[in-house]
C-alpha cells in the first residue's frame, strides 16, 4: 500500500498516478491535446500566443515565484498545471475555482513546446489596463517606450524600473506585450507591481505626458544631446524618459515631440548600451538623489 502522500506508480502501460495535495485536488492530464490545458498550448509561438492571449483576456506565469506574486497582485487563476513531481509546491495556495492540472514533463512539453524545467505554469485572466492619465497624475517619474516589441528587453525594463524608482510605464501602441510569458519571466514578476498604460495617439500621445507636468527626455546618442548627469533640476523633477528600440532608437517624430535630448556619455567608442542596459544606468541617474 502506498503511504499518504508518496508518488505511485500506475502499473505496466499506465500513466503514473499524480501525488495528491492534502488541500488542493489534482486532475492529472495523460493527452498534451487535451482541451482543459488549451491556454497552455504552443507555448514558444509567439505568433500564436499574441493572437490568443490578450483576446482571450489571459496570460501565463511560469515559475512558482511569479505565479505567487500575480496571485498577489490580484490577478485571478484561471488554471494551474505543473509537473506531477512538484504538486507539493502549491500545497499551501488557495487556489479557489481554478483547477490544478498535473502531468508528466513529456506530456508537458508536447502540450507547451518546451521543457517546462521550473515545473509550475498558471493561467490568470488579465486586469483592465488603467488609462494613461491615471498613471501619470500617481506617479512623479515614468518610463515611456517606444516599439520596444522584444520581450526579454521589455520584461528587463520593468525590472529595473521597479528596483531604480520609476513609478510607471507608458507604451506606445506598436510596443510588446508586458504580460508576454518571457517578459513576465524576465521581470521576475516586476510587471505586476509597475503599473503601465498605453498611449494611444503616437507621437501625439507625448503632448499628454508634458501636460501632466512632465519633461519628457529623449535618450539617443546623438552629438548635441545633453549628458544626462547635466540635466538641470527642473528637468530632473519630474522626468519621463523616453527610450526607442533596440537598434533603431527613437525615431525622428518622438525626439521632436521630447523636450530635451539626452545621453549617457560613452567610452571606448561604444556609441550605445543594450535598451534595458541603458534604462537602468538612465534610472538610477535620475533617482540618485533620493538616497542623499
Amino acid at each position: 500500500m502506498t503511504p499518504q502522500g508518496a508518488p505511485a506508480s500506475g502499473g505496466p502501460g499506465r500513466p503514473p498516478r499524480v501525488r495528491q495535495n492534502r488541500r488542493v485536488p489534482i486532475h492529472p492530464i495523460t493527452d498534451p491535446d487535451d482541451d482543459r490545458i488549451a491556454d497552455y498550448r504552443a507555448l514558444t509561438d509567439v505568433e500564436l500566443r499574441t493572437r490568443w492571449e490578450p483576446p482571450h483576456g489571459l496570460f501565463i506565469a511560469e515559475g512558482e515565484l511569479v505565479l505567487r506574486r500575480a496571485l498577489r497582485a490580484g490577478y485571478p487563476a484561471r488554471s494551474y498545471l505543473v509537473d506531477a513531481k512538484r504538486v507539493d509546491q502549491l500545497a499551501d495556495l488557495d487556489t479557489g475555482d481554478a483547477p490544478v492540472y498535473a502531468a508528466t514533463q513529456d506530456v508537458l512539453q508536447r502540450a507547451t513546446g518546451f521543457h517546462v524545467h521550473r515545473g509550475v505554469l498558471a493561467s490568470f485572466r488579465r486586469k483592465p489596463l488603467p488609462v494613461a492619465a491615471d498613471v501619470l497624475a500617481a506617479a512623479r517619474r515614468v518610463v515611456i517606450l517606444e516599439d520596444v516589441n522584444n520581450h526579454t528587453n521589455l520584461g528587463a525594463v520593468f525590472r529595473g524600473a521597479a528596483a531604480l524608482g520609476i513609478d510607471a510605464v507608458l507604451l506606445s501602441p506598436s510596443c510588446a506585450d508586458p504580460l508576454y510569458r518571457r517578459s513576465v519571466r524576465v521581470s521576475m514578476g516586476e510587471v505586476f507591481a509597475v503599473p503601465y498604460a498605453k498611449l494611444e495617439q503616437w507621437p501625439a500621445g507625448l503632448d499628454q505626458v508634458r501636460e501632466a507636468g512632465f519633461t519628457v527626455l529623449a535618450m539617443t546618442p546623438a552629438p548635441d544631446a545633453v549628458p544626462i548627469q547635466r540635466l538641470t533640476p527642473t528637468q530632473r523633477e519630474r522626468a519621463a524618459l523616453l527610450l526607442g528600440a533596440e537598434g533603431p532608437g527613437l525615431t525622428a517624430a518622438a525626439q521632436s515631440a521630447s523636450d530635451v535630448r539626452v545621453v549617457i556619455p560613452m567610452r571606448r567608442g561604444v556609441d550605445s548600451l543594450n535598451v534595458a542596459a541603458a534604462a537602468a544606468v538612465a534610472f538610477w541617474e535620475l533617482g540618485r538623489d533620493d538616497f542623499a
